[in-house]
């Protein structure tokens, strides 16, 4: 998942402050063939959940934007949210639910339910983006630099700056870090991009009623 659609005026009045042990994980999105180029899109009326063992990334970068969409009954929704970047991640023992509610047919509540990277082989991600609203994890950073101009970002190739085709303030309040692992993540989240998604041991169902992965 990536890059949305954005409020521009709205994402000016938003002002997001990390601090150092909030970061992001992965959750399953969209590959994109172009690498990092993004591509926008509305995002859809329901935040999915992420657990993870740990998450080891590099070319952290983290700053404040706006997730814009419409609720499930078709009302424009925009919220807040942390995009966090890296160049490469791994990600083991990952978990991904999210739950459609009251389906027609007395279907009632179906949680849809991915796993991966439960084997030897971690998750693998590449030029990984993820808009966030909310994480617990210990994490810990490697040259981590908080407060830098969202401006200031790297903009090299290979190394994550703003999101191509994202609306971000480049004087707004960014962080930035060599690499970060976060370990026993339990995350909420809008969207999720990356340029490649390797998902080894991949298992998805869908279960009837509530049943997400934590």
């Amino acid at each position: 998942m990536s890059s949305q659609v954005r409020g521009g005026t709205r994402w000016k009045r938003f002002a997001l402050v990390m601090v150092p042990s909030v970061a992001a994980t992965a959750a399953v999105g969209i590959g994109l063939a172009q690498g990092a180029l993004a591509a926008s899109f509305s995002v859809s009326g329901q935040e999915f959940k992420v657990e993870a063992k740990e998450l080891e990334g590099w070319d952290f970068v983290q700053y404040g934007s706006v997730a814009s969409g419409k609720t499930l009954d078709g009302k424009p929704m925009h919220a807040p949210v942390a995009v966090s970047g890296f160049s490469e991640a791994y990600i083991t023992d990952m978990c991904q639910s999210v739950v459609t509610p009251n389906l027609p047919f007395d279907l009632g509540n179906v949680t849809l339910k991915l796993t991966a990277g439960t084997g030897k082989e971690r998750v693998y991600a590449k030029d990984l983006y993820l808009d966030v609203s909310e994480l617990g994890a210990d994490a810990e950073f490697k040259n981590i630099d908080i407060g830098v101009a969202a401006g200031s970002l790297p903009k090299a190739k290979d190394k994550p700056g703003i999101q191509p085709g994202t609306t971000a303030n480049e004087n707004g309040f960014s962080q930035r870090a060599e690499k970060a692992v976060l370990k026993g993540v339990k995350q909420k989240a809008w969207a999720t991009t990356a340029g490649t998604f390797k998902l080894p041991n991949l298992s998805l169902k869908l279960v009837s009623g509530v049943d997400e992965c934590y």
